[in-house]
């Protein structure tokens, strides 16, 4: 499918696939929404801790990047594992400006490796952030209370109805240690039916800009 890329209404970028006039972040802000599903909502909660993340969607990078950098003001030890099955290519990777947009001049070279670094690898990217890269479709996930969070950013249900179906959401809740905590963009009610169906416990919260809400699930 054809990509293009595009620049988003906070300034920073993100691919866009012309086919499913659908996109890797909003177009309301790709770092706004990153800030607010995953870090004010997700991340945020275990300040002080060491967390376990699995992100579904590795796409751009542009979580984990943000996830490298306010780990250092929440003070956590991060292990971060990224599912993808179509990385992104060198030449997208250089379109993208979120080391410009964040401030984040002297992290660049940690963007550049963690796409640079081996996928199936377990990569030291700091002493207190591991990355692992997983290039697996997401139905082949089968971790077992492994993690503490999960980043849950798959191409929306308009387009990939499968990637948000009770099959999928159950590997989550299975891959979750009790308590964890899975966060997303979506707010549909067809996703949230399937969510409660494999066992968690939703929640609404305010969405991101251009978008009224979102869902946090949690493990009990």
């Amino acid at each position: 499918m054809e990509r293009e890329i595009i620049q988003t209404l906070d300034g920073s970028t993100t691919i866009h696939i012309k086919e499913w006039n659908e996109s890797y972040h909003s177009k309301h802000g790709a770092i706004q929404e990153a800030q607010h599903v995953f870090i004010k909502n997700g991340l945020a909660l275990f300040e002080n801790k060491n967390v376990s993340i699995l992100e579904i969607g590795f796409g751009t990078g542009l979580n984990a990047f943000i996830t490298f950098i306010e780990s250092k003001r929440l003070q956590q030890k991060i292990d971060y594992t990224g599912v993808e099955a179509y990385p992104i290519s060198s030449e997208e990777l250089t379109s993208m400006n979120y080391v410009e947009e964040l401030k984040a001049h002297d992290y660049s070279s940690i963007f550049n490796t963690m796409h640079q670094s081996a996928w199936g690898e377990e990569i030291n990217i700091e002493n207190s952030f591991v990355l692992t890269k997983r290039k697996q479709l997401f139905q082949e996930i089968d971790d077992i209370e492994k993690y503490d969070l999960i980043y849950f950013d798959a191409f929306g249900y308009r387009v990939q109805p499968e990637l948000w179906s009770t099959e999928i959401f159950q590997k989550m809740y299975t891959s979750l240690k009790n308590n964890g905590v899975l966060v997303t963009y979506a707010a549909r009610g067809v996703v949230k039916r399937s969510m409660i169906e494999v066992g968690f416990s939703v929640e609404k919260l305010a969405g991101p800009p251009g978008k009224r809400e979102m869902f946090r699930a949690r493990k009990l």
